[in-house]
């Protein structure tokens, strides 16, 4: 439903997406994963019409965003980073409003106006949007997208500074929005949010794409064992010479390594590094996970 190939943007200098391509499939959750800063928000943008790529193409449904930008751009729902109401009008007006720029008109409207708010849990709620709470208007926002029952919907960071309760329910409503058959196209910095909810999922830094699979197979690519961080007073070469190992190994940095263990025993590799002879500080032993995958990539933690 979503085909991107080789998508390029730059702002004078600065090349915020380089060269990037990937596919979303309808009914699946695809994730943009990333530190703010990766190009996220930029790719979305351009996705979803509002961003002209310096190169490269965009097909929703095989319709070019280039070429015919109008039908392309009626496929989507839009779920913005930045909260998209008027604080001065309730609930139900702000999606009279959005679902009339969506053709949605009379009964169809007031039913599905009905329908959203109840899936957000806001059908009681009158009062201007100016009294919600974050989360409130989080969910408000979700409902505005999705109104109009989108056959690809994308949302840009939609539980960023909400609390737990109210990121559970926008959770439920986009793994429900899927299951219906829409493309779910979603970028987070969240990386537990991201292995929760996403299919297949596509880590970004820097603007371009470091890894892009199904999460379970993301996770596997570490190799199929347990990942062992070493902290310590040691140089790369060092701990090379005093400790070869066969398997997976990274040196983000001196004095960090990460090893998997394959098939071995976490006890045995553990008995090896510490009778390594190597001043070591620290050892922990974490199973693999998306965190995993991305130090693998990169040799760092996401940005806040």
């Amino acid at each position: 439903m979503i085909r991107v190939e080789h998508l390029t943007r730059r702002f004078g200098d600065l090349v915020a997406v380089d060269d990037i391509s990937f596919d979303a499939a309808p009914g699946r959750i695809t994730g943009l994963l990333g530190p703010n800063g990766a190009g996220k928000t930029t790719t979305l943008s351009m996705v979803s019409g509002l961003l002209r790529p310096t190169s490269g193409s965009i097909r929703l449904d095989g319709i070019s965003m280039a070429e015919r930008p109008r039908e392309a751009k009626a496929l989507l729902g839009v779920v913005p980073q930045e909260v998209a109401l008027y604080e001065e009008l309730s609930s139900r007006e702000n999606l009279e409003f959005w679902g009339s720029l969506r053709g949605l008109t009379g009964r169809e409207l007031s039913a599905r106006i009905e329908e959203v708010l109840h899936v957000v849990d806001l059908a009681g709620r009158r009062d201007p949007v100016s009294k919600f709470s974050g989360g409130m208007k989080r969910r408000l926002n979700l409902a505005a997208g999705i109104l109009h029952r989108p056959r690809i919907l994308l949302l840009d960071e939609p539980t960023v500074g909400i609390d737990v309760q109210a990121r559970a329910h926008i959770l439920d409503v986009i793994r429900a929005t899927a299951e219906e058959g829409a493309t779910v196209l979603y970028t987070t910095h969240y990386l537990e949010e991201a292995e929760e909810l996403c299919d297949r999922v596509a880590i970004l830094d820097h603007g371009r794409i470091l890894a892009d699979d199904r999460v379970d197979d993301l996770k596997r690519s570490l190799g199929e064992g347990s990942v062992v961080a070493v902290h310590g007073d040691f140089v790369e070469n060092e701990f090379r010479r005093a400790f070869p190992w066969d398997g997976p190994i990274h040196f983000p940095e001196d004095g960090r390594a990460f090893l998997t263990t394959g098939r071995g025993s976490v006890a045995r590799l553990l008995e090896q590094v510490l009778g390594c002879g190597l001043s070591i500080e620290d050892v922990s032993v974490r199973e693999p996970s998306l965190q995993s995958v991305f130090l693998q990539l990169t040799g760092r933690e996401l940005r806040d």
